[in-house]
C-alpha cells in the first residue's frame, strides 16, 4: 500500500480512538480502555462513555467527511475549486428553518397560539433539525429554480445564484431572530455556529445511512465525474449524460450538507479545504479524491472538535468558529498561489 494512504488509513483509524480520551469528565485512561475493550463497570462511566463521548467521536466523524465528499463533488461538476456547499446557500436555509422553528415551539408566541397543545408528540429538539433540513432543501430548489430559470445552464452561474440566496435566506433569518425572544435567539445564534455539543447517539444512524450510499453513488460514477473535468461538450463526446449528472451530484451534495447542517448547525470551509488538499496529495482522480475526502476529512474534523473542547477550561467553542478562522487562511493561501 502507498505511504500516503496508510497514513491516511491510520488518521482516520487512531483520530477516533484518540479523540475518546477528551472530554469534559474525568476519566482515566484504565478506565476509557476498559469501556472500549470489556464494558464499562461504573454505570456513570457507561453512560458518559457510551451516549456522550463515543456518539459525538462517530457523528465528527461522519460530518466531516460528509462536508469534505460534497465538496469535491461540487468542486468536479462546477470545475471551479473554490466551490463550497455553503456556497448554494445551505446553510443560510437550515438557519432559515431553524429560526421559524425557534419562534414557533420555543417562545411565548408558541403558547399563545396554543402550538405545543396541537403538536403535543413534537419536541423542540426534533422540530429543530426537521425544520432546518426543510430549509436546506428549499435553498438548493431555490438555487437550482435561478440557476436554470433566471442566469442560465452555466455553472458559473449557478454560483452566482447560490450566493443570492444565501444573502436573502440569511437576511430573513436575522430578520426573524430580531422579532424573536433573546433567549431563542441566542439558542439559534450558537448553532448556526456550528457545534457537536448537543450531539445524540441517533444522530449517527441518520447520518451514517446518507454518507455511505452518496459515497457509494459517487464512487460508481467516478469515472463520469472525471469526464465532467474536461468540459461539458468533451463528457458528451464520451457518452456522458451531463445534465442528469449533474443535477444527481447536486441532489447528493444537498442531502449531505442538509443532514449535517440539520443536526450540527453550520460548519464552514471543510469542503474547500480537505478537497484540496487530498488533490495535492493523492491526484486528481474523483474516485481517489472522494475515498480521501472520507479518510481525511473525518480525521480531521474529529480533532477539531477536541480543539473545541478543550482550548478553553469550562467553556466549548463552536466548531464552524474554529473552522472558519482556519479556512480563511486557507483560502487566501489558495489565492495567493493561483495569483502566482
Amino acid at each position: 500500500m502507498n505511504k500516503k494512504w496508510l497514513l491516511l488509513c491510520l488518521l482516520a483509524i487512531l483520530s477516533p480512538l484518540g479523540a475518546l480520551f477528551f472530554g469534559a469528565a474525568d476519566l482515566s485512561s484504565s478506565e476509557l480502555i476498559q469501556c472500549i475493550t470489556q464494558g464499562c463497570q461504573d454505570p456513570v462511566n457507561n453512560m458518559i462513555f457510551w451516549e456522550i463521548r463515543a456518539p459525538r467521536v462517530f457523528v465528527g466523524f461522519l460530518v466531516g467527511a460528509g462536508l469534505a465528499v460534497a465538496g469535491a463533488t461540487l468542486q468536479n461538476i462546477t470545475r471551479n475549486g473554490l466551490a463550497d456547499p455553503y456556497l448554494f446557500g445551505v446553510v443560510s436555509g437550515a438557519g432559515l428553518g431553524a429560526s421559524i422553528a425557534t419562534l414557533l415551539f420555543d417562545s411565548k408566541l408558541a403558547e399563545q397560539f396554543g402550538l405545543m397543545q396541537m403538536f403535543p408528540s413534537l419536541s423542540f429538539s426534533l422540530a429543530l433539525p426537521f425544520a432546518a433540513f426543510l430549509g436546506a432543501l428549499f435553498a438548493v430548489f431555490l438555487v437550482q429554480l435561478l440557476a436554470t430559470k433566471t442566469f442560465g445552464s452555466k455553472t458559473e452561474h449557478m454560483l452566482l445564484a447560490g450566493i443570492a440566496v444565501s444573502f436573502m435566506l440569511s437576511a430573513l433569518s436575522h430578520f426573524i431572530l430580531f422579532l424573536g425572544e433573546p433567549f431563542a435567539a441566542n439558542k439559534v445564534i450558537f448553532w448556526l455556529m456550528g457545534s457537536l455539543a448537543r450531539v445524540e447517539a441517533w444522530y449517527a444512524w441518520i447520518m451514517l445511512p446518507v454518507v455511505l450510499i452518496s459515497v457509494a453513488i459517487l464512487l460508481l460514477y467516478g469515472r463520469h465525474m472525471d469526464a465532467l473535468l474536461l468540459g461539458d461538450e468533451n463528457a458528451k463526446t464520451l457518452g456522458v449524460q451531463v445534465t442528469q449528472l449533474r443535477i444527481l451530484s447536486l441532489a447528493i451534495c444537498a442531502a449531505l450538507t442538509a443532514c449535517i447542517v440539520s443536526y450540527c448547525g453550520g460548519i464552514g470551509f471543510v469542503g474547500l479545504m480537505i478537497p484540496h488538499i487530498v488533490r495535492s496529495w493523492l491526484g486528481v482522480t474523483s474516485r481517489i479524491v472522494i475515498i480521501g475526502c472520507v479518510l481525511l476529512g473525518g480525521g480531521f474534523m474529529v480533532w477539531v472538535d477536541v480543539l473545541a473542547r478543550v482550548t478553553l477550561p469550562d467553556q466549548e467553542i463552536p466548531i464552524g468558529i474554529i473552522t472558519s478562522a482556519i479556512g480563511s487562511v486557507f483560502f487566501l493561501l489558495v489565492m495567493s498561489q493561483r495569483r502566482n
